[in-house]
């Protein structure tokens, strides 16, 4: 008798500090484990380090550090998924590394963050600040062109709803012969009958 490996239950303990995770892992919940270990926990743990009275410097600094590395990763993985993602093993990798990256003993987010990114940013800093500043300025363009088209698409759409409100009214219609002239109470009003009437 073969077993599915698929319908293999495994239990994982995770101890932090403070707490000891119990995570079920079966076939079921391969994608969800590296939302509840590389997003939801580590975002809690961060909520709590934030509300605390008197927050530690080094604890913040280690979240957002953690934060900042989880951001650069989750592009990593959108830009090159299709290359990816068909790795044997790389959900569980992923779960692997981010685990790595919060685990106190392990102290993998300084040792990423400071190895790797920091040096990268920092040298390529300026050029960085140059493209967000291009890109917050072609975003702003755009929500003005979008902004525009939305407000004549509004006014397009107001203006046939008036001539299907008018056509679905009343059998006369009243016109107003404009003038330059004089007050809107000294038009002269033209009365048209439909449907003969």
């Amino acid at each position: 008798m073969t077993s599915d490996p698929r319908s293999i239950n495994q239990t994982a303990f995770i101890q932090s500090p403070n707490h000891i995770l119990y995570l079920q892992t079966s076939a079921v919940y391969p994608l969800a484990q590296p939302l509840v270990l590389g997003y939801v926990y580590p975002a809690y743990e961060c909520f709590k380090t934030v509300e605390l009275n008197k927050p530690e410097v080094e604890q913040l600094r280690f979240w957002c550090q953690y934060w900042i590395l989880v951001a650069a990763l989750t592009i990593f993985e959108r830009v090159g998924e299709s290359f990816i993602s068909w790795l044997p093993m790389y959900n569980e990798a992923k779960l692997a590394f981010f685990i790595y990256l919060w685990y106190p003993k392990t102290k993998g987010t300084t040792y990423v963050y400071e190895t790797f990114l920091q040096p990268y940013v920092a040298k390529h800093e300026n050029e960085i600040d140059r493209n967000l500043l291009e890109l917050r300025t072609r975003a702003g363009d755009v929500v003005v062109l979008y902004w525009q088209k939305a407000a004549s698409y509004g006014q397009t759409r107001n203006d046939i709803d008036n001539v299907i409100k008018w056509s679905e009214g009343s059998n006369e219609m009243t016109l107003l012969r404009s003038s330059r002239k004089g007050s809107l109470s000294s038009i002269p009003k033209l009365q048209i009958k439909l449907n003969g009437h």
